[in-house]
């Protein structure tokens, strides 16, 4: 995938009727089909089932086997309730017999009341300070791990430009935070709100995990560690567009038993917070042969 348009086509399902859908996948360098891109799908055909005037706040998963990136995926919608202020639906996907995800999720008409936000860190690079994923594998590709290099090398319709930039041939142990830019490729002009809030939950899926590896990075690595998502939720806020760089700030509280937690906010580039993510995900030592 090269720019939004081909990112919308993958989100966009085929209404199958009786609220199943169906979706293909692309591959983003891992050999599974990527967590993101079924958390954003399930929330494609969650929004297909509930009244237009209302938009989701929240949405929590669980990731219950790999998805075959050769096979379609059939998405369930389960209308759980409609009541006065809130609708709320079950999403289960499946490929053929095999049950690979459940999705929750709660959208609410909209209202008026109080207000606060996290502000955004001040005391950081801007993007036009940074290298991007592009600019890294341009500039250091012949010192990169193979793993490293194969991934920077698939075509993505997202910029990412990370705050530091960690050498992996330092060996280091680093702080467990992780902030990331991100802007979008082609023309991300006129989108709804429900079609922004799925490709933010697409792109959330991107990065979080790095931060639950930074502190034993003197040890583990990509190429070392088997890591996936396990689970995934996200609580939506404000109206936002993606028409210059937004930050995603991440921090990691806890790593124990092969598992990983990671949590953070997504902010627009002047300050306002327009969704928190978290996740808990494999963290696991691959055993030496």
């Amino acid at each position: 995938m090269k720019n939004t348009q081909e990112l919308l086509n993958i989100l966009t399902l085929e209404d199958k009727g009786d609220d199943n859908f169906e979706g293909d996948s692309r591959d983003i360098g891992s050999p599974n089909v990527f967590g993101g891109q079924v958390l954003a799908q399930s929330l494609n055909a969650a929004y297909r089932t509930v009244p237009k005037e209302r938009i989701l706040h929240s949405l929590h998963a669980y990731f219950l086997e790999a998805g075959n990136l050769n096979l379609p995926i059939t998405y369930s919608v389960q209308s759980i309730r409609n009541g006065g202020s809130f609708s709320t639906r079950r999403v289960t996907a499946h490929q053929g017999e095999k049950t690979i995800f459940i999705l929750a999720c709660s959208f609410h008409k909209e209202e008026k009341g109080y207000e606060h936000q996290r502000p955004i860190k001040t005391a950081i690079k801007q993007p036009e300070e940074l290298l991007s994923w592009s600019d890294m594998l341009e500039q250091f590709g012949d010192f990169l791990p193979q793993r490293t290099k194969a991934f920077l090398s698939i075509e993505r319709p997202i910029d990412f430009k990370p705050v530091h930039l960690p050498n992996p041939s330092e060996k280091k142990d680093l702080p467990p935070i992780v902030d990331v830019w991100f802007k979008l490729k082609g023309d991300v002009k006129g989108l709804e709100l429900p079609i922004k809030q799925q490709i933010l939950t697409y792109l959330s899926d991107y990065n979080i995990l790095t931060a639950c590896l930074n502190p034993n990075a003197s040890e583990a690595n990509f190429g070392n560690t088997q890591m996936a998502s396990l689970d995934h939720s996200m609580w939506f806020y404000r109206d936002f567009d993606f028409d210059d760089w937004m930050l995603f700030s991440i921090e990691s509280p806890n790593s124990f038993g092969a598992r990983g937690f990671a949590q953070g906010n997504i902010y627009t580039r002047d300050g306002k917070l327009i969704a928190s993510v978290a996740q808990e995900g494999l963290i696991r030592p691959k055993k030496k042969k």
